[in-house]
Parts: structure tokens; C-alpha cells; sequence
């Protein structure tokens, strides 16, 4: 790959592209939000181990986004650089060991959509992973009982959706297994995904969560799907979706989107069309 594309595409990381995450906080309202690969070997539980120095790492914030530039698969070429440059930390944005596609929705707050989500996925025979706040699996305990009996993944996207390089590496720690110790206590689930919020991560930041027993899961495809007062139109967000379908991809999407509730079944289908299938 042309070392100038790489080192222009490493640049979309601080960009921030496509982050933003409707996170609700304990008023349950979406604008009450907190700010303050290959993998190459499976991450050490932290409580097992001596105490480490993470001030060896560097704690520069990076905000993630897939960028539009692809190869000749249409793999997006910022995902590719993520995996190869992070995957040492246990980390990716697209699955390179497979041609499936994996569908992620983070669950910030309840819209009124995830019933209508998982009803399709059901009836597409579709397994997806929802990333959730601690707040969301408290609120919401029936819809998180629900994807696990129909066989979906769910994963932690934090207690309090922090920005991880903005935290001290122990606050960081506390931020993935105060969730993890919730859903084992509550469902009974060992969760091994991880989604910093806003997808900012920070090489300190990957390795923290790594020694807590996760691989961090990002992403290959995003859209601008989360502004509830600015939905998409549905028939460009088919087309748009299904053009963007390469090996391995991983999307993601908000379950808070009208649109993502209305298209979901005719993207699934578009997509299988493409050639396709999910995981």
C-alpha cells in the first residue's frame, strides 16, 4: 500500500469522523451526556497480574473514523490502518479472517425502536452485537434479556460513555469492569467486546482494556444515523449501506434512528443480494 495513502489515512483517526454516540445519562434524555485486524495474541484479565505501568504508553487521544477511501475489495482503507497499527493492543475495526458481516448497534438510551430491531433480525435469521452503557441495561433489563435468549452478542460500550483516553488508566479500568461485573451479576453474561464511547481510544487507553480481558471493537462502515432530529432518508440509507458491503465489515449503527428501524429488513436483504452473508 502507498505509504503516502497510509500516512494521509493514519490522520482520519484524529479527525473524530462519524463518532458521535446519542448517549443518555440518568435523566434518561439524550442530551444529558458525559464527556469529561488480525489479533495476534489473547489479553491477560488485569486482576491476575502486578500492577503495570502504563505511563510508558502514550495517552494522545485519537478519535476514530472509517474515512471514504477504499481498496480494491471496498474495504475501507481506515480500518485496515487501524488494524494493522493497533492490532498489537488487541484491537480492530474490520474482520480480516472472514467475508461475513457483522452488524453492532450501540445502545446509548431507548427510543422506542430495539423491539422492532430484534423483531427483524429474527426474522432475517440475523445475529448482531449491542454495544451497552450500564445505564441502558438498567433501564431496560427485558430488551438486554431479550437479545441474549435470541442469540445476540451484547457487549460493553462503558459505565458512563467517558472519553477512555481522557481517564486515568485505573478510572479507565473501572469504566469497563464496573459494567462487565453488572451484566454477570444481572444476566449471568461474560461480556469480551468493547466500543470506547465516541470511538476515542488512546494507545494507553487500548491496552487498559485489553488487560481487562476485551478486544476493543470499532468499526469499518458508519453513517450519520444517530441525530433523532435529523433521520436520514430511508431510500438513500438503503443504497448507502448496501454499497458500502466489503469482506469483514463491520457496521455500525444506532438503534435510537427511526430509519435504521424502517430499512432494516430491506438493507439485510440488499446486502445478501450483494453476495453477502452476516454473522
Amino acid at each position: 500500500m502507498n505509504k503516502l495513502i497510509l500516512a494521509r489515512l493514519a490522520a482520519v483517526f484524529t479527525a473524530g469522523v462519524l463518532t458521535a454516540c446519542g448517549i443518555a445519562g440518568k435523566s434518561g434524555k439524550k442530551d444529558d451526556i458525559h464527556d469529561t485486524t488480525t489479533v495476534e495474541a489473547e489479553p491477560v484479565m488485569m486482576s491476575t497480574q502486578a500492577a503495570k505501568d502504563y505511563s510508558v504508553l502514550s495517552a494522545e487521544k485519537h478519535g476514530y473514523g472509517q474515512g471514504v477511501q477504499v481498496d480494491e475489495k471496498n474495504r475501507t482503507i481506515g480500518a485496515l490502518v487501524f488494524n494493522k497499527t493497533y492490532g498489537k493492543y488487541y484491537a480492530k475495526a474490520l474482520n480480516e479472517d472472514t467475508d461475513k458481516i457483522t452488524l453492532t448497534f450501540d445502545q446509548g438510551y431507548e427510543n422506542g425502536y430495539t423491539a422492532k430491531i430484534l423483531d427483524t433480525l429474527k426474522e432475517k435469521n440475523v445475529k448482531a452485537v449491542f454495544f451497552l452503557v450500564k445505564d441502558y441495561a438498567e433501564r431496560n433489563p427485558e430488551l438486554v434479556r431479550r437479545m441474549i435468549d435470541e442469540g445476540h452478542t451484547i457487549a460493553n460500550h462503558s459505565v458512563n460513555h467517558y472519553s477512555m483516553p481522557t481517564l486515568a488508566p485505573d478510572v479507565a479500568r473501572s469504566e469497563i469492569m464496573g459494567l462487565h461485573e453488572y451484566i454477570i451479576k444481572n444476566f449471568g453474561i461474560d461480556m469480551k467486546l468493547f466500543r470506547p464511547p465516541m470511538g476515542e481510544f488512546s494507545e494507553q487507553s487500548l491496552a487498559v482494556t485489553s488487560d481487562c480481558g476485551y478486544q476493543t471493537m470499532l468499526w469499518s462502515f458508519a453513517y450519520a444515523d444517530w441525530d433523532v432530529d435529523d433521520q436520514p432518508d430511508p431510500a438513500e440509507s438503503i443504497e448507502k449501506l448496501k454499497n458500502a458491503a466489503h469482506p469483514g465489515a463491520i457496521y455500525l449503527l444506532h438503534s435510537v434512528s427511526a430509519t435504521n428501524a424502517e430499512i432494516l429488513g430491506d438493507m439485510i436483504d440488499g446486502i445478501r443480494e450483494e453476495g453477502f452473508e452476516f454473522n
